[in-house]
Parts: structure tokens; C-alpha cells; sequence
């Protein structure tokens, strides 16, 4: 089971336009579109909102991401008609809705839990990610030999298309399998939004670096994805 998402829109077709985004990079989560009003027009449904979750609902928990002001409030209402429980296991995510659905999406594909999947679509409002720091300082491990410190490989991009949304969200799916820091360029590997931010092209070199001296395994596997071509070349 992962943690399903619910996207609330004014609008039918933008609801079904993210769901179709995000999916492509998170097949295995249920995303759940609620756009529109009951008849098809312009505005939000109490009914939708309401049928959404419950099919998002898996048992761990379910993330909404909304567009508008108004769409939070039908989407507080839908949560204030259901019991204590059942409300405690939905977050209505601080975020855009596509930014915030995409990375929540990719977070879920990865086994976050709830909280996780909320903070990964904050990021896209530029709220902090919880999870181990990209921090390029090494971890204090005393009993660590001398000799492994800080792990940096660089390898150079071969897709064609760059690290489009595909890729990256295979890079973080496997970054997030490792319980370590890793960095791509400077920027937290487990995070959709800062990779794909980067704005990475065919040919540029990806430098992965990780502080922790636990950390060489990960570093290598990502640097091996990468050199791949993710399926791509």
C-alpha cells in the first residue's frame, strides 16, 4: 500500500491533466482527480471531493493537493464529514498543484509516509524536505575510518532529452531507497523539484556527492543509473 492523492481542481480537465502528469511518474499510487462541479462546470464538488478520498483512502493515509482558496475549503468540509479517524489519516498539502502533486506523487512511489508525502509537496512552495540533510558536511561517525569521508563521483548525462520528468523521478525513486545524504550538483537528490530545477542537459556532468561514509553505495548506484541512460539510449 502506498499513500494515495487527491487533486482538487475548479476545473475537470486541469484535475485530469495532473493526475495524468503525475502518474506517468508514479504508477503504483492511486491519484484520484476531483475537478469540477458535479455537472461538469467550473467550481468544486462536496460528492467528488468526498468519493476521492475514499478511493485514494488504501490505509495509509492520503495527501489532497488543491488549486484555489475555495477548493480547500469543499476539501475541509469533505474531511469535517468524516470520523475522527478517518480524518486523522488526510493531510491537505501547503503547495502549488502541479509542482506539489508531481513530487507528492513521486514521494508515495517511494514508500514516504503521509508526513513524508505532505513535506515532499511543500517543497514546490519552498518549504524544507524532512529526511536526511543534502548537506555537503560529512555526518559524524566516530568509529569511521579515517580514510571514508565524503564519496564524489561524476558522470556525464546521455539522454537525448536531458533529465526530463521520467528520469528524474526514477533517479529519486532510487536515491530515496538509501538512508543517506546524496547530492546531485549541490542539490538534494531525494528532491523531484531541486534535481529538475537544474535544468540538466545531454552532455552535462552530474556530480553525485554524499557526506556520510555509509554512503558510497548509493552515490555508485545513481552514478550507474545515470551512465544508463535510464532506459532512454
Amino acid at each position: 500500500m502506498t499513500v494515495g492523492i487527491v487533486v482538487v481542481s475548479h476545473s475537470e480537465k486541469i484535475a485530469d491533466g495532473v493526475v495524468e502528469l503525475a502518474a506517468q511518474m508514479a504508477e503504483n499510487v492511486a491519484i484520484i482527480a476531483a475537478g469540477g462541479t458535479d455537472d461538469g462546470r467550473i467550481g468544486t464538488s462536496f460528492d467528488r471531493v468526498s468519493a476521492a478520498l475514499a478511493r485514494a483512502e488504501s490505509g495509509d493515509g492520503v495527501v489532497v493537493l488543491c488549486d484555489l482558496g475555495s477548493a480547500v475549503l469543499t476539501a475541509e468540509t469533505a474531511l469535517d464529514f468524516l470520523d475522527d479517524d478517518e480524518r486523522d489519516r488526510i493531510v491537505i498539502a501547503d503547495a502549488p498543484l502541479v509542482e506539489g502533486t508531481v513530487a507528492a506523487a513521486v514521494a508515495a512511489a517511494t514508500g514516504s509516509d503521509r508526513a513524508g508525502v505532505a513535506a515532499a509537496a511543500g517543497t514546490a512552495n519552498g518549504q524544507e524536505r524532512s529526511g536526511p540533510s543534502p548537506s555537503n558536511e560529512p555526518a559524524e561517525d566516530p568509529d569511521a575510518p579515517a580514510s571514508d569521508g565524503p564519496y564524489t563521483r561524476s558522470v556525464d548525462l546521455v539522454n537525448r532529452d536531458g533529465l526530463h520528468a521520467r528520469p528524474a523521478a526514477e533517479f529519486v525513486k532510487l536515491a530515496s531507497r538509501f538512508d543517506v545524504p546524496v547530492s546531485v550538483n549541490g542539490k538534494d537528490a531525494k528532491s523531484l523539484l531541486a534535481i529538475m530545477g537544474l535544468g540538466l542537459t545531454v552532455g552535462t556532468t552530474v556530480e553525485l556527492s554524499t557526506p556520510d561514509p555509509g554512503g558510497r553505495e548509493a552515490v555508485d548506484a545513481l552514478a550507474d543509473l545515470v551512465r544508463s541512460g535510464f532506459g532512454e539510449v
